[in-house]
């Protein structure tokens, strides 16, 4: 019989199309290049294989290629009939998923789970950044992947793959210490694991450890090919690093050459998010040269996610129709928005607008404006899903409309509280502004 690396049995009589797809999903999971001809090897050696033809799906779906990703998911639901039950039940989950059935993939995982808990690729479906916990518009999707992770942890033991997620949950979750030592740990085991790496970045940033960060990654960044997916976004982290020491130069270096979406490897998500939260950041710093800079990340955004419904991405619209002082392009997202909203088609809720609606003042100048919308939102900013770190800079928004309102003390109270939780040189600096008489 033969099995994943999981021990769990694969319906394919084939042991050329078993291995690649053992080596296939270990790139999936590991982020690394390859996975896509690897599963294409493993169809080739067995045009039957149901599991091979899913896996193959869903990175055409990491990618944003929706048709390819669907056909894939088709094929496979007619060929996993002849499969096992666990194999079933697995196809239909991630099918779910590229369907764009998020609430019933979310059950048919969890439910699956539990019966084949090791089985790794449909426990990831629902963790990460972007998984299917993050996009849930969930105020508790942090503590929903700690939950899921310590649920299972016995069954995956030293697992390269599981520690670097349940590391990364837990750091997200709040708990820094213990996230950076099980990633670390995941690092140790497979080393070629930009998964690991990424989720040792978030740990160092929430534990303010930015010279750390960018050392390990200088010295980390050199093994992982161009192509990796996830090679933009671990320079997105080094273009923080140098925003925090106050380099818009060098961050502006990293999105030329690293970031922006003409130049990444990156998923559709990531190169427009990356490119516009980037750009911003750095012009609440310095507006020189930053504003040509928004006419590419406009163009991909309006090509790649043209209308309303993923919170993250529309609240990255909204940054770009700001800094692009295009007030059309705002009022026409925001009426998507409304009208979702209305037929409770909009996960994350009223939150989504409000951040559309601040961002949209902030540009205008209009600081008072933007206090009362990003103050209103800031409890469930969270349910837009992503990081926090990605999500850090509606507080960073905040702050500085706090500033420019003459508002200090608002100002500062934000401020300790982020001290108290990290150091940031970043964050000092506005601090002293508030005290600057």
């Amino acid at each position: 019989m033969l099995t994943d690396r999981y021990g769990l049995q694969l319906s394919t009589a084939s042991s050329i199309a078993a291995e690649h797809y053992r080596e296939g999903v270990d790139l999936v999971l590991s982020a690394w290049p390859g996975a896509g001809e690897r599963l294409d090897a493993a169809v080739a050696a067995d045009p039957s294989f149901a599991l091979a033809l899913i896996a193959r799906g869903r990175v055409h779906q990491m990618r944003a290629e929706g048709t390819a990703a669907r056909a894939y998911a088709q094929q496979a639901r007619t060929l996993a009939s002849n499969a096992t039950a666990r194999e079933q039940s697995h196809v239909n989950a991630l099918a779910l998923n590229i369907e764009g059935q998020s609430t019933a993939a979310v059950l048919a995982a969890e439910q699956h789970l539990e019966a084949w808990p090791r089985d790794a690729l449909v426990l990831s479906l629902l963790l990460g950044a972007f998984g299917l916990y993050a996009f849930s518009g969930r105020a508790d999707h942090d503590a929903a992947r700690v939950a899921i992770c310590e649920r299972h942890a016995r069954h995956y033991g030293q697992d390269w793959w599981f520690l670097t997620y349940l590391g990364w949950s837990h750091t997200e979750a709040g708990n820094a210490g213990a996230g950076r030592a099980l990633t670390e740990r995941a690092l140790e085991l497979r080393h070629q694991n930009a998964n690991a790496a990424h989720a040792l970045s978030h740990a160092m940033f929430e534990q303010g450890e930015a010279q750390a960060c960018q050392t390990f990654l200088e010295a980390w960044l050199p093994g992982y090919g161009r192509t990796g997916i996830l090679n933009g976004h671990l320079c997105w982290h080094l273009s923080l690093i140098a925003l925090e020491h106050g380099d818009v130069d060098t961050a502006m270096k990293l999105y030329e050459e690293r970031i922006r979406p003409s130049v990444s490897h990156a998923a559709p998500l990531n190169a427009f998010t990356d490119s516009a939260s980037l750009l911003w950041r750095a012009s609440l710093s310095s507006t020189d040269a930053i504003g040509p800079r928004w006419s590419e990340t406009s163009a991909y955004a309006a090509q790649m996610f043209p209308n309303a419904g993923l919170a993250f991405a529309d609240v990255h619209h909204a940054l770009i129709a700001a800094g692009t002082q295009n007030t059309n392009a705002a009022n026409a997202r925001l009426a998507q928005l409304r009208a979702l909203q209305a037929e409770g088609r909009l996960p994350a809720g009223a939150v989504v607008v409000n951040l559309s609606r601040g961002m949209q003042a902030f540009a205008g100048g209009n600081y008072k404006t933007a206090i009362a919308a990003l103050e209103s939102a800031q409890a469930d900013t969270v349910r837009i899903g992503g990081s926090h770190a990605q999500r850090e800079l509606i507080e960073d928004t905040l702050i500085v409309a706090y500033l420019r309102a003459s508002e200090p003390e608002k100002a500062r109270v934000l401020i300790d509280q982020r001290l108290h939780r990290r150091p940031s040189a970043r964050d000092a600096a506005w601090r002293a502004q508030t005290t600057a008489g």
